[in-house]
């Protein structure tokens, strides 16, 4: 079991797009090895190139709310979410 640097808590190995990241229990830091944060940018940068899927038009007269015209939560704010 791998031992968080911080707090001495016990640390959780999570796979993100097949990126392995490190969470300690008791901190909640997160931990990555040499590479991967750049692996995580990368990943981030091509989702929010890809173009946003498309969205089913309500039929006539159909009350509809407002186009976004984003992707919603970054893949990071998803990452660290947890």
């Amino acid at each position: 079991m791998l031992q968080c640097p911080k707090c001495r808590g016990t640390m959780r190995t999570f796979d993100r797009n097949g990126v392995h990241i490190e969470q300690c229990d008791m901190c909640r830091g997160i931990f990555l090895d040499y590479g991967e944060l750049e692996t995580l940018a990368r990943i981030e940068s091509q989702w929010r190139q890809s173009p946003p899927p498309p969205v089913a038009q309500p039929g006539w007269g159909a009350h509809h709310a407002p186009h976004r015209h984003h992707h919603g939560p970054s893949l990071f704010g998803m990452l660290f979410s947890t």
